[in-house]
């Protein structure tokens, strides 16, 4: 699976160690009580646009992680 700025939270976190990242890259939706009800339509790349993180730093990491998960 490559994670793309479309890609929601909720398929991000079924990754192994994506939780990781993202808490490195400061992403408040992991704690927030809203995004829980949201995460299957919360997009990486608003979330990033919405709280100014570096989109294409996250998504070079969370691929990185997403290929070893499928063995690639």
């Amino acid at each position: 699976m490559k994670i793309t700025k479309d890609t929601t939270l909720a398929k991000v976190l079924d990754i192994k160690g994506a939780e990781k990242i993202l808490s490195e890259f400061q992403m408040p939706c992991l704690g927030c009580a809203m995004a829980q009800m949201e995460m299957d339509s919360l997009k990486l790349g608003d979330i990033c646009s919405m709280y100014g993180i570096n989109l294409n730093k996250l998504l070079e990491e969370l691929n990185i992680i997403a290929k070893k998960k499928n063995g690639k």
